[in-house]
């Protein structure tokens, strides 16, 4: 079973969790996602399987797509509802949310949560914190692309950002912004890796669609090389891509992935087949 999975990730399960059912259903070892869902979070969890596990290093840093519900005068330790209550103050009304949302637009340095996997000297965030220490300020370059409210007295908006984005920090900086505290209260991931919500399958499932690993791929320059035996033995090539990475194909199969070396010259950065 080589292929990619899309999966509608249960709130409650951790992405990990969701790794283990896959494994013990197709009775296969060879699982991978391509990003991280909270157990709280709900939503589309990209899974390669089988051969295509070769190509996680390539999908891990897809732009992603949210929908995400917050709620103002309460503070946690994990800027979401499921923490413990840090502060409570009374409420600023916020008027225009979308005109808020619109600020976050563009690249930007984010103070990644206190409960993040982030390591400072070799030590997670939240081992600092379960640790009872001081945790060390992190930031992290991220970019969002697009806001927009959905429902304004919910409180609740759909984001498209980079890979590393944290939405509760958003959740938490919007507060900040408006004379608030607040956090995040729901969170769903609707799109990631190309793949949609729409696509998504349930868990539980008596099977799922098996899409070819080709199909993550689709927005990297394809190329056509000969002799293939250069690309079965990891030798340099040349060819006139635009791309500095590059999908090296054989008969409508990714084989192999490249990458610029110097001028038209690429190296292989992995053999897919």
């Amino acid at each position: 079973m080589d292929g990619i999975l899309v999966i509608n990730k249960p709130c409650g399960m951790t992405s990990f969790d969701v790794i283990a059912r896959l494994r013990k259903k197709y009775k296969q070892k060879k699982f991978g996602h391509t990003g991280t869902l909270d157990p709280n979070a709900s939503g589309v969890l990209v899974v390669l399987c089988g051969r295509a596990t070769k190509a996680l290093q390539f999908l891990e840093n897809s732009d992603k797509t949210y929908i995400a519900q917050m709620k103002l005068g309460q503070s946690t330790t994990t800027d979401d509802i499921w923490g413990e209550t840090e502060q409570e103050k009374p409420v600023v009304p916020i008027t225009d949310l979308q005109a808020v949302l619109d600020t976050f637009v563009g690249k930007q340095s984010q103070l990644v949560p206190k409960t993040s996997a982030k390591k400072i000297a070799g030590k997670k965030l939240y081992e600092y914190q379960r640790a009872g220490k001081e945790v060390p300020e992190v930031y992290a370059d991220i970019e969002i692309y697009s806001a927009k409210v959905l429902d304004e007295s919910e409180m609740k908006f759909e984001i498209s950002c980079s890979s590393g984005t944290y939405i509760r920090s958003i959740c938490r900086d919007i507060a900040l912004k408006t004379g608030n505290v607040g956090m995040m209260t729901a969170l769903q991931r609707i799109e990631a890796g190309g793949f949609t919500i729409e696509q998504a399958e349930e868990l539980d499932a008596p099977e799922h669609t098996l899409y070819p690993l080709e199909s993550a791929f689709e927005p990297m320059e394809h190329v056509e090389y000969e002799p293939f035996a250069d690309i079965l033995n990891g030798r340099k090539i040349e060819c006139d891509a635009k791309q500095d990475r590059i999908a090296v194909m054989h008969e409508g199969k990714i084989a192999a992935v490249y990458e610029r070396d110097h001028d038209n010259v690429f190296r292989s950065k992995r053999g897919l087949w």
